[in-house]
């Protein structure tokens, strides 16, 4: 069996280990290093992290977050939709006027009701 073909892959991937871990070490012996608890802390979510685990959320956190992801799936379902528009010809596009539409009730309901309002 002869090996010689995966010799520059061999090589590519101790060339990459070697690299990396270089230029991790370099970094580690030039960076200054003086911790203390309050660098060491976990943070996440802009929120204080010495507070109670448990503490609540704001309702509208959540509503923002569902609103997101919403409107982001709507987003992706327009590209292809519109790469394909030319072979699913009309009945594709009134289907997609159809969603966009029920899209936009839904948002100036939403709009009315005072969910995108942040105080």
């Amino acid at each position: 069996m002869n090996l010689a073909p995966y010799y520059p892959v061999l090589l590519f991937i101790i060339v990459g280990i070697g690299l990396g871990g270089g230029l991790i070490g370099v970094g580690k012996l030039l960076s200054p290093h003086k911790p203390d608890t309050e660098k060491n802390a976990p943070y996440e979510c802009g929120f204080e992290a010495f507070e109670d685990a448990r503490m609540k959320f704001d309702v509208r956190y959540y509503l923002v977050a569902i609103l997101f992801i919403i409107f982001d799936l709507e987003t992706a379902f327009l590209f292809p939709w519109g790469v394909a528009l030319r072979d699913i010809g009309w009945p594709g596009f009134l289907a997609m006027m159809v969603f966009l539409l029920e899209f936009v009730i839904g948002f100036a309901f939403l709009w009315k009701k005072g969910a995108l309002d942040w105080e």
